[in-house]
């Protein structure tokens, strides 16, 4: 059956989802349009029943821009678009994060959700459409899956807000957030700011939940117009009673093992020791209670055997307690009260030849951050559907498996890093300053070398201090938090620098960065439905003090940027030319741009402006690179002396001198000196570099050509005589 429903989003955009066309033999399947820009999201959920031990939700989100979309050509040898870029990653984990836990509990099916870009107007960005077209494909399918999910992204411009802003109107926008959430709560948020208040923050997400319901009840909608009936499943889970007998083996020891504050691989292995024990313990239980001819005549009590429901409910107990523990005592596994930030150590400069470095030690998660500094030439090019940019400003995040004491395959970069390395750039490219200001290229890495509990917000600290390590004028030092929840009925506590365990076990993770004067990024995935803006205001506030005492230590570390860049930066100057002069600078088939390179040493970059940026390992390269093109750019002027080169000499005349790039001029043989000169070649050779003083200009009346009267003699006193650099040619 097709159906299309239309939502008016206000600022006369409308957006359009439509089912039952494309795709049909897929589970689910929508379409999505704002303006010309359409999204096709399908869904595909595998009815054979889940592996026996599995313990896991198999759930795989692709996100795909197909060029044809804008009617672009992919670059490349073969012409079609190969892995996907960082925005698809990054779209794609959007969505992901806002409907993975949407699923029904213990609903362990292998499900696999594509959407793909199939038109593009390359103004209205098809991120936010792809998770409502997911959404609605599940809806009409037959997976179990009863709470619709719409993203939105909110901007606002002029200080009003818009949903779904365009990329022009992004252009002048104070926030980009993307929010992801039912008609009942918030699941996803995610975005970048210019340093609002707690207060804007939740007006903004508050806007932002009123366009999400619309769009929520118009999948409804369609759902009960096109929706399939649900599938019947089996959730993977363990029984109550299970629980409850397993809790008489371990609820005691564990809580025990809770208030005990103990490292974090400690923890983890006197946990591991407890959960084999009660495992061991189960096992033998349910073998007394239950015979063989038992568990022959009633297959369903197999069930007590399944080691991985057994692990799993013992799993639970452990959660159970952790979260009673700090609602019903207020203490946390490390010991800590609910507000307390971990111990913070700073150290600079570790890295020798890196341009700028920082380690950034925070409890038991620690980054190793470096700087490097580059020119324009080493600025990303980023192709997208919707622009084509260059970025000068990139932070990369790497986590490697020993940060977390285990062994695993070293490869490419997971999606994961990428999200995270997005945050932390995010939150930093905010305080990074304009090009104009600082004309370098700037790369952050940052190295997790151990991790228990928000590894990205350790990468926003260290990268802020790396680059001020740097001397990168950064306006305003940047920190992060990492906020969890408790919540049960109406009983909740926030958890300010979470633990990795009180991520696993809680209700939300939410990270807050931003200066001491306001919010530049955030990033929020929440486990639970109906999150009160009454918790969230407080989070919010919570995570403010946070984040000003990180903010205090690292201001006691480094107060404020570097005088100088690092030792072994590239040095830049920075000139400006005449238009009309670039193509005199960079010469026939680029011959002259590249003479002055090899002769000085430096790197040039000649922008459209005539902005002519010089970089150079040591600082005499650059001075001599100006002074050349300083040069070049030169026109002649009586009174001035130059630095020359002799180029032919004609004995009873006198010598051609080039004083300028590609100018000669004459020294009659009457101006060589004060006294009378009966041969050139007494005085001056070709080649000798010589001092001359332009004493007049010309045109030949014959052949319009303009001469130039060079003097040696006039330099009577060359040091109060107006001077022009040297030619540079050799």
């Amino acid at each position: 059956m097709f159906i299309r429903k239309e939502i008016d989003l206000g600022s006369g955009k409308k957006l359009t989802i439509e089912t039952g066309k494309m795709a049909k033999q897929a589970d689910g399947a929508a379409v999505v349009r704002l303006e010309d820009t359409m999204v096709l999201a399908t869904v595909v959920s595998s009815k054979n029943p889940p592996a026996p031990n599995q313990n896991f939700f198999p759930l795989q989100v692709e996100y795909r821009e197909k060029y044809s979309a804008a009617g672009k050509f992919p670059g490349g040898f073969f012409k079609r678009e190969g892995r996907p870029s960082e925005k698809e990653i990054l779209s794609a984990r959007l969505i992901d994060r806002a409907l993975r836990p949407l699923f029904p509990d213990g609903y362990y099916q292998d499900t696999q959700i594509i959407i793909s870009v199939i038109s593009s107007d390359q103004v209205n960005d098809a991120d936010i459409l792809g998770g409502i077209a997911a959404s609605t494909a599940i809806m009409v399918s037959d997976i179990p899956f009863d709470n619709a999910m719409s993203e939105v992204r909110v901007g606002r411009v002029n200080g009003s807000f818009v949903i779904n802003p365009d990329i022009n109107q992004l252009k002048k926008s104070d926030l980009d957030i993307c929010i992801g959430g039912t008609k009942n709560t918030i699941c996803m948020l995610e975005g970048e700011m210019d340093e609002i208040s707690e207060a804007e923050m939740l007006e903004t997400i508050r806007f932002g939940h009123e366009a999400i319901k619309d769009i929520c009840a118009v999948q409804e909608e369609i759902a009960r117009e096109a929706g399939k009936p649900a599938r019947t499943f089996e959730p993977v889970r363990p029984p109550a009673d299970m629980i409850s007998t397993v809790s008489s083996f371990c609820r005691d020891e564990l809580r025990e093992l809770a208030y005990m504050p103990l490292a974090k691989e400690e923890r983890a292995e006197k946990t591991s020791e407890l959960c084999a024990k009660a495992l061991q313990a189960a096992i033998a239980h349910y073998r007394e209670e239950i015979s063989e001819e038992e568990r022959t005549a009633d297959p369903s009590k197999e069930v007590y055997f399944n080691e991985q429901l057994l692990k799993d409910a013992i799993h639970r107990v452990e959660k159970d307690v952790m979260r009673h523990m700090i609602l019903d005592d207020a203490k946390r596994l490390d010991g800590r009260k609910l507000d307390e930030v971990r111990p913070i150590s700073i150290d600079l400069g570790l890295i020798p030849r890196a341009h700028g470095s920082s380690l950034f030690t925070r409890g038991e998660t620690q980054a190793l951050v470096t700087l490097t500094l580059g020119t324009k030439k080493d600025a990303q090019m980023v192709d997208t559907l919707t622009d084509d940019t260059e970025k000068r400003f990139m932070l990369h995040y790497n986590f490697p498996p020993f940060s977390v004491g285990e062994t695993g395959r070293v490869g490419g970069t997971g999606r994961r890093e990428i999200g995270h390395g997005n945050l932390a750039e995010r939150a930093i490219k905010k305080v990074i300053p304009s090009e104009q200001d600082f004309p370098y290229t700037i790369r952050i890495v940052s190295d997790i070398l151990e991790s228990n509990g928000s590894s990205s917000m350790a990468s926003v600290c260290g990268g802020t201090l790396a680059a001020m390590d740097g001397g990168v004028p950064v306006r305003k030092p940047v920190s992060g938090i990492a906020m969890g929840l408790i919540k049960e009925g109406d009983n909740y506590a926030i958890l300010s620098d979470i633990l990795g365990n009180e991520d696993h076990l809680g209700d939300m993770d939410f990270k807050v960065a931003g200066t001491a004067d306001g919010i530049t990024a955030c990033q929020m995935d929440i486990k639970i439905d109906g999150l009160d803006y009454h918790i969230l205001e407080q989070a919010l506030e919570q995570a403010l003090q946070g984040r000003l005492h990180i903010l205090q230590k690292m201001t006691e570390a480094i107060e404020k940027p570097r005088e100088e860049i690092g030792k072994y930066a590239p040095k830049l100057t920075t000139i400006q030319i005449p238009v009309d002069a670039i193509g005199l600078i960079i010469g026939k088939g680029g011959e002259t741009i590249r003479s002055i390179t090899e002769e000085t040493g430096a790197e040039i970059n000649i922008d459209d402006d005539g902005t002519v940026t010089i970089a150079s390992p040591h600082g005499e390269g650059a001075s001599a690179a100006v002074e050349t093109i300083k040069t070049l750019i030169s026109k002649p002027e009586v009174g001035v002396v130059y630095s020359g080169k002799v180029r032919d000499i004609r004995e009873e005349l006198g010598a051609f001198v080039e004083f300028l790039p590609k100018t000669d001029g004459l020294v009659h043989i009457s101006e060589i000196a004060h006294e009378r000169v009966r041969k050139v070649s007494d005085h001056l050779n070709p080649g000798d570099r010589i001092k001359v003083k332009l004493i007049d200009i010309r045109k030949d009346p014959r052949t319009g050509k303009t001469r130039y009267a060079l003097s040696i003699k006039a330099l009577d006193t060359p040091e109060a005589e107006p001077q022009a650099p040297a030619t540079g040619q050799q």
